[in-house]
């Protein structure tokens, strides 16, 4: 957005200072001796197809506006870009954690505070943004997924994996349940004593409940972001058995929903509704229905069937899961494996390593430059690739020279009280 995701938690040189040579600043996290750095090159990869997945939705044409392959391409940038993003978060949390075995003692409690500043930090600079930019910040959202992801830092691969599953299987009904409950009045009542709302119109209820990417349901993705952290993405059985899931995962949930619900169950909905509050909303990745539409009550169960990005279901999940799957692995696959490719796309991986500055650069130089978001008064794709080769060649240029982007630096010097944690 992590959409962000939070920064590399590693040692090395002072951000003022020349980096030394390496190909990610992930790959400084400690690794097993023969273990392949790639796999977080590719990490980094998959990160900046995230931010550019957003750029798409955030800057780019409608679906309506668009035929053809760049269909596909803004078909899949809705929603999908921000589920990566998700998902890459809780990849990051492990690298914070533990990458392959979770840190214990006094250095587990270091990073867990760590964690927890963090979700602190992004939740009010969430909160910040929403009072321009409206719901569709995934920033604040992410606060209160690292706060919920706090006591899953030390579980095994499988334990994770399980609790994924458990989440995407149970929390969409559990969430269609509660919010049918939510009627004006009720969301009026619990609104009015809620500071957050009060500031930006992006309250308690909507990170947990009724925003476009609410806690509830995405902490799936969350947590299978966090299982992928703790396996060894360099090893090819990993990432064969990777691919083999991610692609049943995609063709049983939509193929499942079509089945169930016709030809309109994947059908996006992000251009169906706008976002809430904020006086520069943008157009949605997201097929949620927003808070102040007032229509939780009236939403049909059938809807349940449905997997559209995003309409938050339980094959909307999986599927969006599988997707994010196959991205991560054949991203990690094409570093590995192909190192010409690799040499060339360094530019773009530079914009992964700094996603959170590139996140919220965008919205910051779309303000400044005027740029329609992606709604009906947009219709060319030069403004898109602008930013993209925008922010490819900042985050070239600054990466030569600094280990960190510059939001990313703040981030981490927040998080460094942590260490006189005891």
């Amino acid at each position: 957005m992590t959409q962000t995701q939070p920064p590399q938690e590693t040692p090395g040189p002072q951000e003022n200072s020349p980096p030394p040579p390496r190909t990610s600043p992930e790959s400084a996290v400690p690794a097993s001796p023969g273990v392949s750095t790639a796999r977080l090159v590719g990490v980094d990869l998959a990160r900046a197809l995230a931010v550019f997945g957003m750029y798409v939705v955030h800057i780019g044409p409608p679906l309506s506006a668009t035929d053809g392959v760049a269909s596909w391409i803004r078909y899949l940038a809705d929603g999908h870009s921000s589920v990566l993003f998700a998902t890459l978060a809780g990849f990051s949390l492990m690298l914070i954690a533990g990458r392959r075995e979770p840190r214990t003692g006094l250095a587990g409690r270091q990073a867990k505070a760590r964690i927890a500043i963090r979700a602190v930090v992004l939740l009010a600079l969430g909160t910040v943004m929403a009072m321009e930019y409206g719901g569709v910040i995934i920033l604040g959202f992410y606060g209160v997924y690292f706060l919920f992801a706090l006591p899953l830092v030390r579980l095994r691969a499988r334990t994770l994996a399980i609790i994924a599953a458990t989440f995407a299987l149970v929390s969409p009904q559990l969430a269609f349940a509660i919010t049918s409950l939510l009627t004006p009045s009720v969301q009026q009542s619990i609104n009015a004593y809620d500071p957050l709302y009060r500031l930006s119109e992006v309250g308690l209820l909507d990170l947990l409940l009724t925003g476009f990417y609410p806690a509830l349901p995405w902490m799936s993705f969350v947590i299978a972001g966090m299982a992928l952290g703790r396996l060894d993405l360099s090893s090819g059985t990993v990432q064969r058995r990777l691919a083999a899931l991610g692609a049943a995962l995609t063709v049983t949930a939509y193929g499942m929903s079509l089945l169930l619900a016709g030809k309109d169950a994947v059908r996006s909905m992000a251009e169906d509704g706008s976002s809430s509050g904020g006086s520069g909303s943008m157009s949605l990745d997201s097929g949620s229905v927003p808070l102040d539409s007032g229509s939780f009550p009236d939403r049909p169960a059938s809807m349940l069937l449905t997997a559209g990005p995003h309409s938050g279901t339980t094959f909307d999940i999986i599927g969006s899961v599988g997707v994010a799957i196959l991205v991560i692995v054949g991203a990690t696959v094409a570093m590995d494996r192909l190192p010409r490719l690799r040499r060339l796309a360094k530019p773009v991986i530079a914009v992964g390593t700094m996603s959170l500055t590139a996140y919220v650069g965008h919205f910051l130089a779309q303000s400044a430059l005027s740029v329609p978001a992606g709604t009906s008064t947009q219709q060319s794709w030069v403004p898109l690739l602008m930013f993209i080769l925008g922010a490819t060649l900042f985050a070239a240029i600054w990466s030569r020279f600094f280990r960190r982007g510059p939001l990313e630096y703040l981030l981490n010097a927040a998080t460094k009280p942590a260490k006189h944690f005891r």
